[in-house]
């Protein structure tokens, strides 16, 4: 499912649910939750939705590593990336 597709099939959700809203609508309503989820990770911080999921940012240790094409060893610095870890709701959905 690319972003096209999540941004119809949430439309659709929400007309069953009552929610009259154009897939235009939806698609900025994505857009603004996605900033918000990308601001906060930008800060350090962590979002948490229970019973789906979180979303953080962890720091990766530097390392050693070796330059495939010349075997030569090199030095790969420490990182921050981002993760997601699923919620225990999420976890047994998919079981």
């Amino acid at each position: 499912m690319n972003k096209q597709d999540l941004v119809g099939a949430l439309a659709e959700e929400l007309k069953k649910q009552g929610v009259s809203i154009t897939k235009k609508d939806t698609a900025v309503v994505l857009d603004a939750f996605l900033n918000v989820v990308q601001g906060e990770l930008k800060k350090g911080g962590k979002v948490q939705l229970v019973g789906f999921g979180t979303f953080g940012v962890k720091k990766r240790a530097g390392r050693r590593g070796r330059n495939p094409q010349t075997g030569k060893e090199i030095r790969i610095p420490e990182a921050k990336v981002p993760f997601f870890r699923p919620g225990k709701g999420l976890r047994d959905l998919v079981k």
